[in-house]
């Protein structure tokens, strides 16, 4: 393997879904298991991670699951409660990888999220340091485009002229998965619990 994809969310940096569900259903969103999860998610989030919907429009549609006004703020703190950190080891671990490897990142994110992990990561590690791990990042909402689709693992592969046979793609959700395997990528689902730097091994030799 000579080119690795890597997902953002609970493969670099590490999330909680859980933090997320629990601070909406404290501000009135009592179904919001129902509306979101790893595996699905209602139409309106697909658009916002597509960047067809803006924040407002986003924010409209949660409010259409709670009946007292909230802010802002209480929403946007609320869905980024899932976003934790890097941790400095693996960023380490990121940087020790470019000279063996061209490294991408590929993730399903919106634009709340980006403003939220970006500020996070230049907090932790400085401005400009995780930009510098990779030598092109996909975002969905900045592309139009999100995964498991197959128009997306195309972009990538085309507009950085990867041999499919030397890209191993990874990420933690099974639909991504099973939608890189059916574009034609080695795909190495990694699962809760593991981390992607004590796997890599296991992974560039599948």
């Amino acid at each position: 393997m000579k080119n690795i994809i890597f997902d953002l969310g609970a493969v670099i940096i590490d999330i909680n879904y859980n933090f997320t569900a629990e601070a909406f259903k404290k501000i009135g969103v009592t179904n919001f298991d129902e509306i979101y999860s790893k595996k699905k998610q209602d139409h309106f989030f697909d658009d916002f991670e597509t960047g067809h919907l803006t924040n407002d429009q986003f924010r409209s549609e949660i409010r259409k699951h709670i009946t007292h006004k909230i802010s802002d703020e209480q929403i946007d703190d609320a869905w980024n409660a899932m976003l934790i950190n890097i941790p400095v080891s693996r960023m380490k671990w990121l940087k020790s990888l470019r000279p063996k490897y061209r490294i991408f990142l590929l993730s399903n994110t919106n634009r709340i999220h980006v403003k939220a992990f970006s500020k996070i990561i230049s907090d932790t590690h400085g401005v400009g340091t995780f930009e510098s791990c990779f030598d092109k990042i996909y975002l969905s909402c900045n592309v139009g485009l999100r995964k498991p689709n197959a128009e997306i693992f195309d972009l990538v592969v085309k507009e950085n002229n990867l041999d499919l046979a030397e890209t191993v793609f990874i990420d933690d959700s099974p639909q991504h998965i099973e939608g890189a395997k059916k574009y034609g990528l080695t795909a190495w689902h990694l699962k809760d619990q593991e981390k992607v730097e004590e796997v890599f091994s296991k992974v560039i030799n599948i």
